[in-house]
């Protein structure tokens, strides 16, 4: 995509929503982290139904880790692999209160280091919790990248790369969140809403969906 289209592209979803953010909900760094640990292969909305019984009980480290793992599994029994995700989440837990006195590391190796914690959560955390102009990859903006020629790539972190790269400085810190949401509301998997779309006419997949 010409460097003409990539600015217009994120000028119009930045016209459509000045100011995106996650769908998940939180209320500290530690919260966001938990959250984004448990959404892999999960929905945001299962992730927020669970949290939202989960932290008013326990919401810092060592007030989960008092918990237990037992306990933690039932309040978040309802989503995908919930049994790997505890002994994560009780692991980190353990490793932010005897390294980081509970607090959440702000870089990226310490980020990574923690139990259930990849490249795309620690982007996720250091952007939305810290305000870092990181770029996470996630199906979505697989997909979406790809799909619109924007930043094609053969895996995640190739099309990362190609992001870091190519998307301005001005649209940096929020062009994560306009992507997903992009790819979760309109350009979606198996039938992507093209009539409804704001960038049709950037984009190079062939085979848009015709107007209903």
């Amino acid at each position: 995509m010409k460097k003409a289209d990539v600015v217009e592209l994120f000028t119009r979803l930045r016209e459509l929503n000045p100011h995106p953010t996650t769908e998940l909900v939180y209320s500290t760094p530690f919260e966001l982290l938990v959250a984004v640990v448990l959404s892999a292969q999960a929905t945001d909305v299962g992730v927020n139904k669970a949290t939202r019984k989960l932290y008013p009980v326990a919401n810092t480290p060592q007030a989960i880790l008092d918990m237990g793992e037992e306990k933690l599994k039932r309040y978040i029994s309802t989503i995908g692999l919930f049994n790997a995700k505890a002994k994560n989440v009780i692991a980190l837990c353990r490793i932010l209160v005897e390294h980081y006195d509970g607090e959440v590391p702000d870089h990226r190796e310490a980020l990574e280091a923690l139990p259930g914690v990849g490249r795309k959560t620690a982007n996720v955390v250091l952007n939305t919790a810290f305000g870092h102009a990181t770029i996470a990859v996630d199906t979505h903006i697989f997909r979406v990248a790809n799909r619109t020629g924007l930043a094609p790539g053969k895996d995640v972190r190739a099309v990362e790369d190609k992001l870091e790269k190519i998307v301005p400085p001005e649209f940096k810190q929020d062009a994560h969140h306009w992507l997903i949401l992009h790819g979760r509301y309109v350009c979606k998997a198996r039938k992507p809403d093209c009539p409804q779309c704001v960038i049709r006419d950037l984009c190079r997949y062939k085979d848009k969906t015709p107007a209903r």
